[in-house]
């Protein structure tokens, strides 16, 4: 019932926690347990069933979070008065409140823990300058315009004209977890732009917690005193200071604990979460909404693991995925279109509109200063006027203390999805990361100048990638006249926040204080690198990097180094890892999918190193006496012809012996690109005159069955064999890749991958560089003019001859 205009609800406290069950005859409805989780079930369900629909639009998961509400609330669904009684009756609507602002708490703590806290108190100046101008120039232009309409505009609706300087401040307000969570799922948080806008976003954290603050006391119209406000607001600062000064040493101390001991202790989560509690609570006591502490806890507890990830694990799935949706959809349920005026509707709406200008404008200005393009200083201006979980938190906190009406309210939450839907699609449609580094010259083994320095990029995860990642170095050949520069990048999987790190190493870095502990590793692998270096001092030099990044983006790091670099092959190991008796052990599909990315976008060569034995053991070629075998497996293409330059590099190693293999298909023996190939393993022959480790073999085979009998036969002859990943087409391959595993690798790499060959035999599979996503023409002449093979001694041409090798004859 209604009491001057108060909804009063009265419930039977003995019939609303559970029923006896459906037989008993009585509506499961009618218990508050069923019914909360009917409604989180409908909520969870039609969020994701919207979030699919609008996502192949461009959408993101706020839009169709608070779309979902919408539709069961007062403006669609919500109007038909059985839906609404049945689903979300009034006492429904207090628990499931209730809930969702129990599970934003948590939310915001989370997202708080992602956040790096060091960029409020040490902005970059870039971002220091766009911050202050974004944050002065959007609250005081549309504050001047809000005025200006209040004075002019004729017959306002009164609670209209008393919110729309609160409303109007809100544009100011720039969100770092809603800025993190738009990147993230745009995928651009790796680029300079997504780093850009979300330093800025946290250095504007600290002005819109202090202005949010400030509106929050003064806007609460329950005290009439002008000094209380105030004092509410010194009371928030203390909390503040509280976080800071008590609650962060203890936070040290638990970090240190979970570093010797190598986890983080149950009984310490439990002290965090309470603490989550209690600062909630205090933020309430203070006049504060009660997110301010849990978030200002949050960004004091060190990102990252040990301790911000394990938390992060414990909180982020139900938070994130349930109860986060659930507050969107309950601010969806309050949204009651039927109630805006269209007067009201453009007043606000040109407010609005001038205020994303506005921020636009304030963005792109300093952007450019800093020497940032047109389209992409513009590109973050449209990124940093989204909107989010902020906005709805004020008008929120702002609708329950009377300040917004339901038309206002209404108004504003339309608002935030029509932003956020407008902006998602254009930031696709203006900003290609890919394009940023895409290769216009070629930057490949093959059509390498003789006496240049060979840039080699070797990515690493882990320890166990070292030794045979330095052999493969070692076996690259670094002299005087062709030095090796390798740009070795060490590949961290980022847990536990939100900011991606990319970090260049200098050679007096202390590893363990310039990167995380979730790159504890670092030092040992750089390490273990610098001994190849030292080695071939003056022959060879190492610049380390360390990327901290999710893997679906971590590719763009990669592509970013190895363009600016000037790269000629990147190296990433293989997914998958092989136990001692060559069984398939670990497989790692996070890294099939970076290394999948990786092909798809680099701008120089590609290699994928399959570890499967003694060039990942304990011989070193690194001062070792033995000699090994390499073999180059040509069937005919680029990709062929890039393993083949980079085993003739090979050949030159003093302790290394290659093997040229090449497959003819019988009865092509007139074929237009049998006699390029042919013209190609000339050249090398030539130039590799005199090299008694050079052997170039060829084998007529008549299918793809004899191929592969073939290969299965070479296996045990050799150490390392390198593949091309991609071949024309040929009945040479019929029938072998029916049954691909790792398509990626190509037809030959999938073959020698398989767990079937039962070898120590390690494998490159390379692709050469694709220029606009084309191989590069084996008929077009190189850039710079020269031919394939330059410098080309004009000697007497070695013979071929049909594969004789066998497992006895190696040394």
């Amino acid at each position: 019932m209604s009491i001057d205009n108060v909804t009063v609800v009265c419930q039977n406290p003995h019939n609303t926690i559970n029923v006896k069950g459906f037989w008993s005859g009585k509506n499961p409805l009618d218990s508050s347990t069923s019914l909360l989780l009917v409604q989180l079930s409908v909520v969870a369900l039609l969020s994701n069933f919207v979030n699919l629909l609008l996502r192949q639009i461009g959408q993101s998961s706020i839009v169709s979070n608070i779309f979902s509400g919408i539709v069961f609330g007062p403006s669609l669904l919500g109007n038909l008065k059985k839906i609404s009684d049945i689903l979300f009756p009034v006492e429904g609507i207090i628990v499931l409140e209730t809930l969702a602002t129990w599970g934003l708490i948590f939310f915001l703590f989370s997202m708080g823990v992602k956040m790096d806290a060091g960029g409020i108190v040490r902005p970059q100046r870039k971002c220091l300058a766009i911050g202050t101008s974004l944050f002065l120039c959007t609250l005081i232009l549309p504050e001047g315009l809000t005025f200006l309409l209040i004075r002019y505009v004729p017959k306002l609706d009164s609670s209209l004209r008393n919110s729309l300087p609160f409303l109007s401040a809100t544009q100011a307000l720039t969100s770092s977890p809603v800025i993190g969570s738009l990147l993230t799922e745009l995928k651009i948080l790796n680029t300079d732009i997504g780093r850009t806008a979300v330093s800025t976003a946290i250095f504007c954290d600290a002005v819109g917690i202090t202005m949010s603050a400030i509106a929050i006391a003064i806007s609460d119209r329950r005290n009439k005193n002008t000094i209380i406000p105030w004092l509410a607001v010194l009371q928030a600062a203390a909390l503040l200071l509280v976080i800071l000064l008590v609650a962060r040493p203890i936070m040290m101390w638990i970090r240190n604990q979970a570093q010797e001991r190598k986890s983080v202790r149950e009984s310490h989560i439990f002290i965090i979460f309470v603490f989550v509690l209690v600062f909630a609570f205090l933020s309430e006591i203070s006049s504060q909404h009660y997110v301010l502490g849990p978030l200002a806890f949050g960004f004091i507890i060190p990102a990252g693991p040990p301790l911000g990830s394990a938390v992060v694990a414990r909180v982020d799935t139900l938070a994130t995925g349930l109860f986060y949706p659930t507050y969107l959809a309950v601010t969806g349920l309050k949204t009651n279109i039927y109630t805006i005026d269209p007067r009201s509707s453009w007043v606000l709406g040109v407010i609005f509109l001038f205020a994303s200008v506005v921020k636009i404008g304030a963005v792109m200005l300093p952007a450019c200063y800093y020497e940032q393009t047109i389209r992409e200083a513009f590109v973050l201006g449209l990124i940093l006027n989204a909107k989010g979980i902020t906005e709805l938190i004020m008008f929120n906190i702002w609708k329950q203390t009377k300040l917004l009406s339901d038309q206002e309210y209404a108004l504003a939450v339309i608002y935030v999805v029509a932003v956020t839907a407008a902006v998602t699609p254009l930031i696709k449609l203006l900003y290609d990361p890919s394009k940023q580094f895409s290769a216009t010259k070629r930057s490949t083994i093959q059509h390498l100048k003789r006496e240049t320095e060979l840039r080699i990029m070797a990515c690493i995860h882990s320890q166990d990638n070292i030794p045979t990642m330095v052999n493969v170095l070692e076996l690259s050949n670094a002299t005087e006249e062709n030095p090796v520069a390798v740009i070795a990048l060490i590949l961290v999987e980022l847990v536990g926040r939100i900011t991606p790190v990319l970090i260049a190493h200098h050679p007096n870095d202390n590893l363990n204080t310039s990167v995380n502990s979730s790159t504890s590793n670092s030092n040992k692998i750089i390490k273990g690198l610098s001994q190849y270096a030292e080695y071939n001092e003056r022959r060879a030099s190492l610049q380390p990097f360390t990327s901290i990044s999710h893997y679906p983006t971590m590719h763009e790091d990669i592509v970013r180094i190895a363009f600016e670099k000037k790269a000629h092959i990147v190296i990433l190991p293989f997914h998958k890892h092989y136990a001692i008796d060559g069984t398939i052990g670990l497989v790692n599909r996070a890294h099939q999918s970076l290394n999948i990315n990786l092909i798809e976008k680099a701008p120089c060569s590609v290699g994928i190193l399959i570890d499967r034995g003694i060039l990942g053991g304990s011989v070193s070629v690194l001062n070792s006496q033995f000699i090994f075998h390499v073999a180059v497996i040509f069937i005919g293409g680029v990709d062929d012809a890039e393993a083949l330059a980079y085993g003739s590099r090979m050949a030159s190693h003093p302790n290394v012996d290659l093997t040229v293999a090449r497959f003819l298909l019988f009865g092509e023996e007139n074929c237009k690109e049998r006699k390029q190939d042919s013209d190609l393993l000339e050249e090398y022959r030539r130039a590799n005159a005199g090299n008694e480790r050079f052997v170039v073999v060829e084998e007529v085979v008549k299918d793809g069955a004899k191929l592969s009998s073939v290969i299965c036969s070479m296996v045990d002859c050799f150490d390392l064999m390198l593949v091309g990943m991609h071949h024309q087409d040929s009945q040479l391959l019929s029938g072998i890749g029916n049954w691909s595993e790792c398509p990626e690798l190509g037809i030959i790499g999938d073959m020698l991958s398989s767990a079937d060959f039962q070898c120590s035999l390690s494998v490159l599979v390379v692709q050469q560089q694709r220029i606009s996503g084309k191989p590069i023409s084996r008929t077009a002449k190189p850039v710079d003019k020269e031919p394939l093979i330059h410098d080309v001694p004009v000697e007497q041409m070695r013979g071929s001859w049909t594969i004789t090798v066998n497992e006895n004859d190696r040394k």
